[in-house]
């Protein structure tokens, strides 16, 4: 997932927003090739902290303050403001490019690039006032970028370049121009008054609504308690995890790196039952009346834009163009997913028919939702003989990380480095500078942080903290690169043993790497095309496609090794693996079709019953039914804000992905000439050129589906 909070140049939910900072003040500071930074507080305090070569910021987010979070962003608003005015002040008969386009192009890399400080510590910082300050400076951030992308002297100057002819501009420059005006007019900007004045409130209000869902999610910290005896079926390494409680009881939360394996090898219904109601009653009671109300506001928004629904509103500036052609997408695709499901429920009935049988339970005839992941898991071992258990052993996260970043080095020719005494926002995060092998050029650099705490946020993404671009002429400067920061909720080690990943881990590890590259190799000229910032409706796409090397031998092999013995993962367990990959293909491929459905549908009417619209539609097409009483899209990040009316994407850039792969890669997997090729023809270009070109230009012919279906066992 790309993590997307706040976007500018007219538009939302395109780019993640990072926020400016003044130099004197003390999160932030601008840099000029040195490498090491002395930020002054405003309490006066002098901090001496390592920044390299090109960050443009101080990633020590512990030492910032509520009090300098607001500071900074006041300061922040009342800087790009003045911008905004000066831009908006020069008479229409001289607007041109170099007046109002290349102000624009720094304010928007500007805006990107020095702010994400303000917007990242709600997601990863301890101390909870920092990240209510975080949250609050993001809703002033959000109301500015409304206001600045309802700016219609701007969006008349544009307009007037427009008209005058752009032939005289480089291609991004074009773009750029183009998609600003495309943005002012999804605003509003070319309608009367009174409705962009109703847009604005509109706008403000979904930003409010869309931070406060966010920030729920990230504060919840759901625990149950259970006896050992409640736990039966985990492995022993999994239970010594679960911290004791005051009567003894073992504490679980619904994180996914407690939730899953509970899920999955838990042998007692209740226990299960209670897991997955917990996490499906995630922060139910608040969350429900929010996206409620955004499904309203959005409603409201496209009807003020002249489009039906907000899905249509949405889609018009995707790869899918209209809310027919996703419906029929996902239509043709249950249709044809339907009968595989039907069998693969049929066989986890008969699992657990002959499981009740075994431990003297009553059979009760049905697949519950508890259910489904416990059995998926024993057809896997019993028919493809995988026991993710044993499997996990091989995965030490250290080994993972290594032999990824040699996939990734070897493949893409980069080179990471290791940075010593960073300045970072927490002792768990680790940070690599990124290089072109061939040329030496530094690309960016990555941070890692990827064990679960209090407070952030719970699920797996990467988030883009400062864009590649090369600085409008006539500067000398040098091309500002890439940083981008990747979240996730591994196992953390413990005294007897390292973590352990599962399998799907390691896939989520891969894909979001993928993230990351996309970010790093990126070589654009404006901030605003730099890596993810693709159709959200392709950006899935280029971390999907590296996904299938997390199945394939030779890549196993470099991220595997048995934690006690130093063994790698034998042949035979290698062969059963890559089987079991269609394993439960149907119940899984269904799971997205219908949280996709349910995302066309809220967004295609004025108002939801979100709980009951879920459960009626999940249970027509999964065929299990929900848990009583519980409301999973009140817990659904991507519903919040930055895949609302867009989840189907996951399936729809899986379309790309497949066929990339098995046109591209299929036997040549660690192919260094290939890889520079998806590096050049994919990453590099962001979003200079629409993801259609890039594809048919990388395949060497329009792509088709053939090879997604073969994936889902059609």
């Amino acid at each position: 997932m790309v993590f997307s909070k706040l976007v500018i140049s007219y538009g939302r939910h395109v780019l993640q927003i990072s926020t400016a900072l003044s130099s004197r003040h003390s999160c932030i500071k601008q840099l000029h090739g040195s490498s090491f930074l002395k930020i002054q507080c405003t309490s006066q305090r002098l901090i001496s902290m390592a920044i390299p070569k090109g960050v443009c910021g101080n990633w020590d987010l512990s030492k910032c303050t509520p009090a300098q979070i607001e500071a900074d962003t006041d300061a922040l608003i009342a800087e790009l403001g003045h911008i905004v005015d000066s831009v908006g002040a020069v008479p229409l008969e001289r607007a041109c490019y170099e007046n109002i386009g290349k102000p624009l192009e720094k304010l928007h890399c500007d805006f990107k690039t020095r702010g994400s400080v303000l917007d990242m510590p709600q997601h990863c910082v301890a101390d909870k006032a920092v990240r209510d300050a975080s949250c609050k400076a993001e809703e002033k951030m959000e109301e500015f970028d409304v206001s600045l992308n309802m700016r219609s002297d701007i969006f008349e100057r544009l307009l007037v370049i427009q008209k005058r002819g752009l032939e005289g501009l480089g291609a991004e420059q074009r773009r750029f121009v183009e998609k600003l005006i495309i943005k002012g007019k999804r605003y509003g900007l070319h309608l009367s008054e009174d409705v962009q004045a109703q847009v604005k409130k509109l706008k403000t209000k979904e930003s409010e609504l869309s931070i406060k869902f966010s920030s729920n999610l990230n504060e919840d910290d759901t625990k149950l308690y259970f006896n050992k005896e409640d736990l039966a079926g985990l492995h022993d390494d999994l239970i010594k995890e679960f911290p004791v409680g005051e009567d003894g009881k073992l504490e679980v939360t619904i994180k996914y790196n407690h939730l899953f394996p509970v899920m999955k090898k838990c042998k007692v219904p209740a226990t299960r039952k209670a897991m997955i109601t917990a996490a499906n009653q995630k922060c139910m009671s608040n969350n429900t009346l929010l996206l409620e109300e955004l499904i309203r506001i959005r409603h409201q928004l496209a009807q003020l834009l002249g489009y039906p629904t907000h899905a249509a509103f949405m889609l018009s500036d995707r790869m899918a163009k209209t809310a027919e052609a996703v419906r029929d997408f996902l239509l043709d695709l249950q249709t044809k997913l339907r009968p595989l499901a039907q069998e693969e429920r049929r066989v986890l009935l008969d699992l657990k028919k002959e499981e009740c049988g075994e431990l003297g339970l009553e059979f009760d005839g049905k697949i519950e939702l508890w259910d489904v992941r416990y059995y998926m898991d024993m057809v896997e071992r019993k028919k493809y003989a995988v026991d993710h258990t044993l499997l996990r052993e091989y995965f030490p996260l250290e080994r993972v990380l290594s032999g990824m970043f040699e996939i990734y080095q070897r493949l893409l020719s980069v080179t990471f480095n290791k940075l010593e005494g960073p300045a970072v926002w927490h002792q768990d995060v680790s940070m690599y500078g990124v290089t072109d092998t061939e040329t030496k050029e530094l690309l960016g650099y990555f941070f890692l942080d990827l064990h679960p705490r209090p407070g952030k946020y719970s699920h797996a993404a990467v988030f883009p903290l400062q864009p590649t671009c090369r600085p409008p002429a006539p500067t000398t400067a040098q091309r500002q690169v890439s940083v981008c920061g990747m979240l996730c909720n591994f196992s953390k080690p413990s005294e007897e043993k390292p973590a352990l990943l599962e399998h799907s881990e390691v896939e989520t590890l891969f894909h979001e790497f993928g993230h990351v590259m996309h970010n790093v190799c990126s070589r654009v000229d404006m901030a605003m095309f730099c890596g993810t910032s693709v159709a959200r409706d392709f950006v899935e796409a280029p971390s999907q496609m590296l996904e299938n090397w997390v199945w394939e031998k030779e890549p196993l092999a470099l991220m595997s090794t048995h934690y006690k013995t130093g063994e790698p993962i034998p042949d035979e367990v290698l062969n059963k693996l890559s089987a079991s990959r269609k394993a439960n293909a149907g119940i899984v491929n269904m799971r997205q079709v219908a949280l996709a459905t349910f995302d066309q549908a809220i967004h295609s009417r004025e108002s939801a019953d979100t709980a009951s619209l879920f459960a009626k539609l999940h249970e027509e097409i999964t065929g299990f039914p929900t848990v009583p009483n519980t409301n999973m899209p009140a817990s659904f990040g991507h519903l919040g804000g930055g895949y609302d009316a867009q989840y189907y994407g996951y399936l729809w850039s899986e379309v790309f992905s497949m066929d990339m792969f098995e046109a591209k890669f299929a036997g040549k997997v660690l192919d260094t000439e290939v890889g520079k090729q998806y590096r050049f023809l994919i990453l590099e270009r962001g979003n200079t050129i629409d993801a259609m070109d890039m594809l048919v230009e990388f395949l060497g012919r329009p792509p088709n589906n053939a090879a997604f279906l073969k994936s889902k066992g059609l």
